[in-house]
């Protein structure tokens, strides 16, 4: 078979595609790719790895852009419970695979109302509102006070006060009702969700961008915006960076001070604007502001790989901060808006 140009991706097998995909990745991350594989298809990928020959760097760099145009504009990734104990079957014992979906599918308590708090409050409201009074108030007192608020917000006004009468009344709640409320939820709602909720591939590649280094999302970003600008806007709209940090609160910045290391702060910070700078330093003691700039000084010239590593970092840490729910992150920029 005729080789194909070195440049014309679109000449490239399907099995050619994956080899040079799989041979671009680091070891480890191929190796967890590997696993999914069955014997016929690592057979086969491999086999072509084999007479690839030398690829050049722009060639990998086409099949990447074409992998996320492709996503953005019609890729989805859909998961769900059965679909996950068949995957974790293929690579680890029965015995490891049982231990870990029964910390998917509970006990009552963690993972349930975690899984509530990810529900848009109008998709909760609606289905909540046609429950009994009792049962709405248990699952309300088990999620983030704010999710909660916004919920009831959608909820007819009289069985809304009527919810919040019960939670004013309510004691402790028995775990054997605890437990019958998690599953009418995991029976009824949730698994009519996963059917239904599929995510946003663009979300999806929103987060693949955020954890590029600097260089290499605006190499893609801009490869993209040729190819598909209308979906390199939206990804750009929704991703989540350093400079994003500048729309933190007061204690949220502090909270997340105090969370990172002040050594990655400061190189961090190397690479941040003059009003994100100031953000920080108006934050911390004026002698912690003193001693860190000095260190900014001190450290000189940095490379730029480090900076973006550590801003990444700060970026990471916001979201898990965001995520336990000791920080806000400002997620939708109309709310963002001052009203004068």
């Amino acid at each position: 078979m005729a080789k194909p140009a070195k440049d014309d991706i679109s000449k490239f097998t399907g099995s050619e595609k994956a080899a040079i995909f799989m041979l671009s990745l680091s070891d480890d991350h191929a190796a967890a790719i590997w696993d999914l594989f069955d014997d016929d298809e690592i057979k086969e990928i491999s086999q072509t790895m084999a007479s690839l020959g030398a690829i050049q760097s722009t060639v990998v760099e086409k099949l990447l852009v074409e992998f996320t145009s492709r996503m953005s504009s019609a890729g989805s990734i859909v998961g769900s419970f059965d679909s996950t104990e068949r995957l974790l079957k293929r690579f680890l014992p029965e015995d490891r695979v049982d231990n870990v979906m029964e910390e998917i599918r509970g006990p009552a308590g963690r993972t349930m109302w975690e899984k509530l708090g990810n529900v848009n409050e109008q998709v909760l409201a609606s289905y909540l509102k046609n429950e009994y009074p009792q049962t709405v108030a248990v699952v309300l007192s088990k999620i983030k006070s704010e999710h909660a608020a916004r919920v009831l917000g959608h909820l007819p006004e009289d069985f809304a006060l009527e919810v919040i009468t019960r939670m004013l009344r309510m004691e402790a709640v028995q775990k054997d009702i605890l437990e019958k409320v998690e599953q009418t939820l995991r029976a009824e709602f949730m698994s009519n969700l996963s059917r239904t909720n599929r995510r946003d591939s663009h979300e999806l590649m929103a987060e693949i961008f955020n954890n590029f280094d600097r260089q290499t999302e605006t190499r893609f970003m801009t490869s993209l915006e040729e190819r598909n600008r209308e979906a390199a806007e939206k990804i750009k709209s929704l991703m989540f960076t350093f400079e994003d940090l500048s729309k933190l609160d007061p204690t949220s910045v502090q909270t997340l001070l105090r969370a990172v290391d002040k050594d990655k702060l400061g190189l961090a910070l190397k690479g941040a604007s003059d009003s994100l700078k100031d953000l920080f330093f108006t934050n911390m003691s004026e002698r912690a502001a003193k001693i860190l700039k000095e260190d900014m000084e001190v450290m000189g010239p940095v490379r730029l790989r480090d900076v973006d590593e550590a801003q990444m970092l700060m970026v990471n840490t916001a979201k898990d901060l965001a995520a336990k729910g000791e920080i806000m992150l400002a997620e939708n920029k109309s709310e963002d808006e001052l009203v004068y």
